[in-house]
């Protein structure tokens, strides 16, 4: 079927609207009518040129929902109607990492970049007019009308919740909440920072809040996501980072955070040497966000982190097991717990991905999403 899409065609570029062909699914694969989907800044990342894709054109967009629209041959567990959401990290349920919990860290996920199908290198389910393989973004190209997805992939949810909201938990909310429960593993009445509250950095806020932290401290130089911070379970919101580790320690005798989340869009390495000092005695540090890859030093004290015991811990995907997790996230949504729909600043039509990602960086949207008819 043709069907239309957003697409970096060469980089560093802007999204693009095109018409491509779209394959047939295969054995335990799907073909998804879009309802809507996230723009989250990982695919700004494509756009500048700072992530490297295995092919152009790809199709952006890992964050989404939809109705399945035709199931593959002997493909179980999916019937056309069914409403899901997709995890942007595949999980196959049989290599190590999968069989111990970290589903999370599938070897699946190797094809993140490479647009190709994951459990096929090399085939592609997008082609060009002319015929010519066209990518999609971690195997899934939610900036489309119509994709073709693997079940690995893909999570059904309850028909009478808005898929609007639905779409974040395919990134930005498991990347949030899990920074802050599994990664930082807050514990009641910590003192926690977030530095960056946008669509992941909120989300590691409304993460601290329910796991009991006593401090949510949110760090942001937008007044308007400092604000919604605070609406969202921060305890207190500063514009800057020092003011921010003055507070932590002032209310800590001194000692510091008990964990300091990076999820800033783009992490320099000066950010981490200060998280590192802003935390206490075996405190943690999440690094959840990324910077230019050439940058590889940080400066850090080996001795401060030895003789604290601190840590520094890489967080992906908030090391959610998104089959577990996505379920119990509706849940704490069903229960007003957690908030989504509030998430979702302003929505897009296909044809405007462009210009979302414009006011993202202007700092106008917790998390922009695309809306599909």
């Amino acid at each position: 079927m043709r069907t239309r899409a957003s697409a970096i065609t060469s980089a560093p570029g802007e999204f693009e609207t095109i018409e491509v062909e779209l394959g047939e699914p295969a054995q335990d694969e799907l073909r998804v009518k879009m309802a809507a989907t996230g723009l989250c800044h990982s695919d700004a990342h494509l756009a500048t040129g700072d992530l490297s894709l295995g092919i152009y054109p790809m199709i952006g967009g890992h964050e989404g929902a939809g109705v399945v629209d035709a199931v593959g041959p002997n493909t179980l567990g999916f019937t056309v109607g069914d409403h899901v959401v997709f995890s942007f990290l595949p999980s196959c349920g049989r290599c190590r990492w999968c069989a111990s919990g970290q589903q999370n860290l599938c070897d699946r996920g190797a094809a993140t970049m490479l647009g190709t199908r994951a459990n096929e290198p090399g085939s592609f389910r997008f082609h060009d007019l002319a015929g010519n393989d066209v990518g999609q973004m971690a195997g899934l190209g939610t900036f489309s009308e119509y994709t073709v997805v693997s079940v690995d992939a893909t999570i059904r949810v309850p028909h009478d919740l808005p898929l609007t909201s639905l779409c974040l938990l395919g990134c930005a909310v498991g990347t949030g909440m899990g920074a802050a429960i599994n990664s930082a593993q807050v514990r009641l009445n910590d003192t926690v920072l977030i530095m960056g509250v946008g669509g992941v950095g909120i989300n590691a806020v409304q993460g601290a809040a329910i796991a009991g932290a006593g401090h949510v401290i949110a760090v942001d130089p937008v007044p308007f996501k400092r604000e919604t911070a605070l609406k969202l379970g921060a305890t207190e919101a500063f514009a800057g980072a020092d003011e921010a580790i003055t507070f932590a320690r002032d209310r800590t005798n001194g000692q510091g955070a008990d964990s300091v989340i990076l999820t800033m869009g783009i992490v320099e390495p000066e950010d981490v040497g200060t998280a590192v000092s802003a935390v206490r005695k075996a405190g943690t540090v999440v690094l959840v966000g990324t910077g230019n890859p050439a940058k590889l030093l940080l400066p850090i004290s080996m001795l401060e982190v030895a003789m604290f015991q601190k840590r520094i811990q890489g967080s992906l995907f908030g090391q959610t097991n998104a089959r577990a997790d996505v379920p119990k996230q509706i849940e704490l949504y069903r229960a007003g717990r957690l908030k989504l729909d509030e998430l979702v600043t302003a929505t897009y039509g296909l044809d405007e991905v462009a210009q979302g990602y414009r006011d993202m960086d202007a700092g106008k949207n917790i998390r922009g999403v695309v809306v599909f008819d």
